[in-house]
């Protein structure tokens, strides 16, 4: 089963823990701290792998972790960093965090993307000796590792991608010109997933072609099947068209596959595109053809006469006209697949360290990303520790904004999960 979404869940591994520990050794008088400071957590990339077609395999899991950072110990060792974890997706992939922002486009064979960075270690008490604290009893808890919902999305990375209704031809037409051999039979949604082919052009290089599934009208408001596979087309470098000459009106046909990809997206329309009235065996009618090229050439502009044909997959008539017309145009085409929107990492907002205190109840809540790390790393356990975080929240200007926002003795305060009692 071909899988073109995702959602998973990702947390990055904490911080190992600093280590409170004083040198104890024999003619060794007055040993100072020899804390270890904790190993960072590992982190979770995203890679770029070429061997990968689809997103099936997060169908089976759903959630990765990454490695805790191990704690520091005695004699100033440093805890181990935790092992990062990377996770292969095919080229074409879109990350995305939960409200749908682009985070990354991973295009390149070999990219990467950090997706959750693993959490800081905490210090040691050797990290705190200073002149006027020569036996300090302070040390930090782990950083905890980020976490995040990411979606992922596949858009295929194809030279050609052939568009058109039901049984235009389109699965005959990839499997006549390339290696793919899709599913073919004479019914609608025979193709229920995206195929890749290598166009075989013997003496000179070939390209890649992507077999749409087939679109019906709407298909751009979520009608029928072909809707789910639009994004593909987004990559691709130039369109072709296939028509089915016995429709009622081929041209009108054509008119509404146009009008469905440009409501979906108008830089879809700013693509090369050609076009090829499929099963030419069944008619004999030369002037019948001739009618329907006369009138797209008129009511499009960008379509030359030389980019409409007439052709038969079955009996190979034009078909190989038609490749190397579209290589020729595609070697003119600089091979930049395109960016889907702008790239972003995944924490841009920057923090401005500023503490903002609220009421929930009677309970008052402080909140901001600086303060509430500070108190997840603070060892509350630790009088020593629970000291140096009072001085940080004043020089924070905490006390200040809960004294300004009326705190009286006994009342409740909330920072993190954590909650005290005013005193």
């Amino acid at each position: 089963m071909f899988t073109d979404h995702a959602k998973i869940f990702l947390k990055a591994g904490q911080g190992g823990n600093g280590c409170t520990s004083f040198r104890r050794e024999k003619y060794v008088p007055l040993g100072g701290p020899n804390g270890g400071n904790g190993g960072a957590g590992g982190s979770i990339y995203f890679m770029c792998n070429k061997k990968l077609n689809t997103l099936n395999q997060f169908k089976k899991r759903a959630h990765f972790f990454s490695e805790k950072g191990s704690h520091g110990q005695g004699h100033g060792k440093t805890g181990c960093t935790g092992a990062d974890v990377i996770i292969e997706v095919p080229l074409g992939t879109v990350v995305k965090n939960e409200l749908g922002r682009i985070l990354a486009d991973l295009n390149v064979d070999g990219k990467d993307f950090l997706a959750c960075q693993g959490g800081r270690g905490g210090r040691g008490n050797e990290s705190f000796k200073c002149s006027t604290n020569q036996a300090p009893r302070i040390r930090e808890l782990g950083e905890p590792g980020e976490e995040n919902v990411i979606l992922l999305e596949l858009k295929l990375i194809a030279d050609v991608g052939l568009v058109g209704f039901p049984n235009a031809g389109k699965s005959t037409l990839i499997s006549v010109v390339s290696n793919c051999k899709p599913k073919i039979a004479d019914y609608p949604f025979t193709t229920l997933v995206p195929n890749l082919g290598i166009v075989d052009l013997k003496e000179i290089d070939g390209f890649i072609i992507a077999d749409i599934p087939g679109l019906i009208e709407g298909a751009s408001e979520g009608k029928g099947l072909g809707h789910q596979f639009l994004r593909h087309v987004e990559r691709v470098r130039a369109l072709l068209f296939l028509i089915d000459i016995n429709d009622i009106s081929p041209s009108e046909s054509f008119k509404k596959l146009h009008s469905e990809l440009g409501k979906y997206s108008s830089k879809i329309l700013e693509k090369e595109k050609f076009v090829a009235f499929t099963k030419r065996d069944t008619f004999d009618d030369e002037e019948y053809f001739l009618t329907f090229k006369k009138d797209l050439l008129e009511n499009f502009e960008d379509l030359t006469e030389n980019r409409i044909f007439f052709i038969s997959s079955v009996t190979g008539l034009q078909v190989r006209d038609v490749m190397y017309v579209i290589k020729q145009t595609l070697d003119m085409i600089p091979k930049e697949y395109t960016q889907i929107g702008e790239t972003h990492h995944l924490y841009t907002l920057p923090d401005s360290g500023e503490a903002s205190v609220t009421m929930d109840d009677d309970v008052y809540v402080v909140s901001g990303k600086k303060v509430e790390k500070i108190i997840i790393m603070t060892d509350i356990d630790s009088e020593s520790c629970l000291l140096r975080l009072q001085k940080q929240l004043i020089d924070m200007g905490v006390y200040e904004k809960l004294e300004n926002a009326g705190i009286n003795f006994g009342d409740n305060v909330r920072i993190g999960k954590f909650e005290f009692v005013w005193d």
